[in-house]
């Protein structure tokens, strides 16, 4: 952030970066990281040379790395410290005969970093981790050395949650008698179902049968004909089994899994089969980059940097839309209430919508007047939330007026998928026929 800095200013721009400039140079950033150090760990894992650049090629040319690994989700950054946790637990294993102290020490970093990051990691280390047992036994300055590094690890990380989510200036006591242990905390909400069912709760097969084919696309058919045994491969398969046990589950969870099962396929010896499945793959990989890429939630951005610079803007609700990123209003969340509803039932979204909203004015119906308004509440939903239609039509003197202030059309929801109830083609029609995301300042008749 420090060079960014220096940049802005030798541009001859004045003042602190857009935090929309921090966004862009994040996403650059982490594609950068993700390229070098994926092929970097691939190029470690898989020892052959044909075999490697048939993986490296694989996962540079899938969709997950330049749409899912740009982004900073702690899924992409997991996947960077599973892979190169298998490096250096590869490394260990390679040289029985030597004490690997650096290697532990980083090892021992990492795996606890990962463990912060987010409690899924063990799933994914435990089976290559068991080959590590009888390295240790016969070296404990080596086993010291990734217990010293895990605990220092732990103990900074705990520091600075403790710090982060504390009210005061922290001390030692605060430390040792009323520590923030931020993979405990998770792991007790999410063996809660019902903190699970308020983000959504999902058949166990889902992860097996639905996302991991979602992700890999015809590589799906080469892992169960052609697979190419290796312990990377047997990592992704525990972090699989462990992540369906739990019943919240979305594709991004199994981001890890993808270049150690792409770095673990063999392609189809038959020419005719070869090229029947390469072309299947540019065009699966060009699909979903697109649409995962670029309309998928795309509209969060774009609308959260439209509400930074709404002047009368106080109340934000965000219903059936990923968690927009707050540090985005550029110091407006001073001032502006960010409310993430989730998949709120809509009495319960009415309700709430009811309490925020300030009083109708005639000035709101006609012009721009509002903006000098010092209260405003606003409601960002897709426009594939059907169930809002009968509201939005509201002209009357009672209940909840909504004026629509600005739309986005490159948005998709398709966390808002409801086969079932809807049926397929229903579905699809409403969802991608009423693609976009639409913004509201709601407001309710006031008696004087």
């Amino acid at each position: 952030m420090l060079l960014l800095r220096w940049l802005w200013i030798g541009n001859g721009n004045d003042g602190e970066i857009p935090p929309i400039a921090v966004f862009w140079t994040l996403r650059v950033l982490m594609f950068i990281i993700s390229f070098v150090l994926e092929d970097w760990a691939i190029h470690e894992l898989v020892q052959k040379p044909r075999n490697r650049r048939v993986a490296v090629l694989l996962v540079a040319s899938s969709y997950v790395t330049w749409t899912f690994q740009t982004h900073t989700f702690s899924n992409s950054i997991e996947t960077l410290i599973v892979a190169w946790c298998l490096v250096l637990i590869e490394r260990i294993v390679a040289s029985p005969q030597q004490s690997s102290v650096l290697a532990s020490a980083v090892l021992g970093f990492l795996a606890m970093f990962g463990v912060f990051n987010r409690i899924t990691f063990p799933a994914f280390v435990l089976i290559p981790g068991i080959r590590l047992v009888p390295y240790y036994w016969k070296h404990p300055g080596s086993l010291a050395m990734i217990v010293l590094a895990g605990a220092y690890t732990a103990f900074f990380a705990t520091a600075v949650d403790t710090a982060f989510y504390a009210k005061h200036s922290i001390s030692w006591s605060d430390l040792i008698y009323h520590p923030v242990l931020t993979p405990l905390n998770n792991l007790l909400y999410n063996i809660q179902p019902s903190n699970l069912a308020q983000h959504g709760l999902h058949p166990r097969y889902q992860h097996l049968l639905v996302n991991l084919p979602q992700l890999l696309g015809p590589a799906i058919i080469l892992l169960f004909t052609r697979p190419h045994r290796s312990f990377h491969l047997y990592s992704a398969i525990s972090g699989i089994f462990v992540l369906s046990i739990l019943q919240h589950q979305e594709a991004r969870f199994l981001l890890p899994t993808i270049p150690l099962i792409l770095s673990s396929i063999r392609l189809p010896k038959k020419e005719t089969t070869l090229r029947v499945w390469v072309v299947s793959w540019i065009v699966f990989n060009l699909i979903f980059g697109t649409l995962m890429g670029v309309y998928h939630q795309g509209g969060i951005i774009p609308a959260q940097v439209f509400m930074s610079r709404q002047p009368d803007a106080t109340q934000a609700v965000w219903w059936k839309t990923y968690m927009p990123p707050v540090w985005l209003l550029n110091g407006k969340n001073e001032v502006l209430r960010t409310r993430d509803v989730m998949g709120m039932d809509g009495d319960l979204l009415l309700q709430e919508l009811t309490q925020l909203a300030t009083c109708d004015t005639p000035a709101d119906r006609r012009n721009m007047e509002y903006l000098k308004e010092k209260n405003g509440t606003y409601l960002i939903a897709p426009l594939s939330a059907s169930w809002l239609d009968p509201y939005l039509q509201n002209k009357g003197l009672e209940g909840l007026r909504f004026r629509e202030v600005w739309r986005y059309e490159k948005h998709l929801n398709l966390d808002d998928l409801d086969f079932a109830e809807d049926g397929f083609w229903n579905t699809i029609a409403r969802v991608v026929g009423r693609r976009g995301l639409a913004i509201w300042r709601v407001t309710k008749s006031c008696r004087k």
